[in-house]
């Protein structure tokens, strides 16, 4: 071996070729040195993310460039209820008195808790504010105190109805307020049945906008608040109740039915519209307003006038 090495040392050419030529051998198919290496599995050095396809939407365009008209409401907003488009929008997430309106979100609960048909058996009565004038000792079912409730804003309806849920009032509230979160709605919070003003008894127009056009998917309440009037009896037939809807342009504006009114000092005049046009579905909200039912009417009006529905693609994600 040293007379090898020897004579490479002599010859320093051969030994760079043989150098060479054992690298070349390495590199080469088969078994040798770098055959058993574990490199680890191969990475590609970006990550391929599924593509997501949405589904294209028919909404709602301004095709005029007009702009909507002035409204004395603190707060405002018009939605499509297909796809929630905003068309218009005053202050939407100024959290505000509601007033009535909350009576929506009572009947969303009773509807979800009660069977229509439903006796309850009135003990005492709530007769603050606009009341369908139940008396103690009354039997009447959870239809006809729904009809009071959103037909003739009867506070002492939407309190009997919190006062006979399972656990008490507590318990209804607590039920209200679970819509709330189910809904997605981080706005709002409610503390009675019946939308008296109360400290922390809030909500925005865009948040009472989604819980009207959730409520309108129920076929018992489009019904009722589509009533303009009606009779209701107890459950022995013994007293009746006259029933007259608040809302002033029901069976007025084309297409409108519903959904409800409110009305205290501080809360001004509020009012949650659903109004149909060609299959073109909208709700209005107006709270704090001077004139509710008049800057409805000409918010519905340049909605419908003003704005086309037009299929939009998404991009893709």
């Amino acid at each position: 071996m040293k007379a090898f090495l020897d004579w490479l040392k002599a010859n320093p050419k051969i030994k760079l070729n043989l150098i060479l030529a054992a690298i070349i051998l390495g590199l080469l198919p088969g078994r040798n040195q770098f055959y058993d290496l574990d490199l680890g599995e191969a990475r590609p050095l970006t990550r391929a993310l599924p593509q997501v396809y949405l589904p294209p939407t028919d909404s709602p365009v301004n095709v005029t460039g007009v702009k909507a008209p002035w409204v004395s409401a603190r707060s405002a907003v018009i939605i499509d209820v297909n796809d929630k488009t905003i068309l218009y929008a005053k202050s939407p997430d100024l959290k505000l008195l509601p007033a009535s309106t909350t009576k929506i979100m009572t009947a969303l609960v009773v509807l979800d808790s009660y069977s229509l048909d439903q006796i309850i058996m009135i003990d005492s009565v709530h007769q603050t504010g606009q009341v369908m004038k139940l008396r103690p000792g009354e039997r009447i079912s959870v239809e006809n105190l729904l009809y009071g409730l959103l037909v003739q804003s009867a506070n002492d309806a939407a309190t009997i109805l919190a006062q006979n849920f399972p656990g008490g009032e507590d318990a209804f509230i607590e039920a209200m307020n679970q819509k709330v979160a189910e809904l997605g709605l981080t706005n709002t919070n409610f503390t009675n049945a019946s939308g008296l003003d109360a400290y922390g008894h809030y909500t925005t127009a865009h948040d009472l906008a989604l819980i009207a056009a959730a409520a309108m998917t129920n076929e018992t309440f489009r019904k009722i608040v589509g009533t303009l009037g009606i009779t209701v009896s107890d459950a022995d037939n013994t007293l009746v109740h006259d029933l007259t809807t608040i809302n002033e342009l029901l069976g007025v504006v084309s297409g409108l039915s519903g959904v409800k009114t409110g009305w205290t000092k501080a809360a001004g005049e509020c009012f949650v519209a659903y109004v149909a046009r060609d299959g073109r579905e909208l709700v209005t909200v107006v709270l704090g307003s001077a004139d509710r039912f008049g800057e409805t009417a000409a918010l519905i009006n340049w909605a419908y006038s003003n704005h086309h529905w037009q299929v939009v693609v998404p991009a893709t994600r």
